[in-house]
């Protein structure tokens, strides 16, 4: 038994690692940049291939369209990054950093979220089976299956933005 106690310590000891790093590079990432972690990520992702198209920043950050184009908002709005519409194609919408956001991301520090799936990715598939089956025992174990993918630390959500129920329906 005393063995098994060791084993259920390390789990959760790496636990509280995982989130004690995510926790402090976020707040260092916020105190730094004046941005939050998302958004940070998002404006490193977009340097590192800018212009790049919105949906091709969803599927590199491994985000919903629609959160990303709510992480956009902001970061137009505080003008570190600008859209620009294709002129071929006018559905196409790519995005770039300002001169203030190529300054953000100079100087920023590194970002949680890109440092894990930049280490996921590398992983060969059965590893990363193995992860993903172990992460899903643990939302079981903590019944949070039903909960949203919210960002870390953040209040966004990595889900579609619900429709507005037609009159006369359930908003159930």
């Amino acid at each position: 038994m005393a063995k098994k106690a060791l084993v259920v310590s390390g789990i959760i000891d790496n636990i509280r690692r995982v989130f004690k790093v995510v926790n402090e590079q976020s707040k260092k990432a916020e105190r730094e940049t004046g941005i939050t972690g998302p958004q940070l990520w998002a404006i490193k992702v977009i340097g590192d291939s800018s212009p790049v198209r919105v949906s091709d920043l969803a599927s590199r950050m491994h985000l919903h369209p629609a959160t990303v184009v709510g992480i956009l908002d902001r970061l137009e709005s505080r003008g570190l990054v600008k859209r620009i519409r294709s002129k071929d194609d006018r559905r196409v919408v790519k995005v770039q950093l300002t001169d203030d956001g190529k300054n953000i991301v100079t100087n920023a520090p590194q970002v949680a979220q890109g440092l894990l799936v930049a280490g996921l990715e590398v992983l060969p598939i059965k590893r990363l089976h193995e992860i993903s089956s172990s992460l899903e025992e643990l939302v079981h174990i903590l019944g949070a299956q039903e909960l949203p993918a919210q960002l870390m630390l953040s209040t966004e959500v990595n889900l579609p933005k619900r429709k507005k129920p037609a009159q006369g329906e359930s908003q159930c």
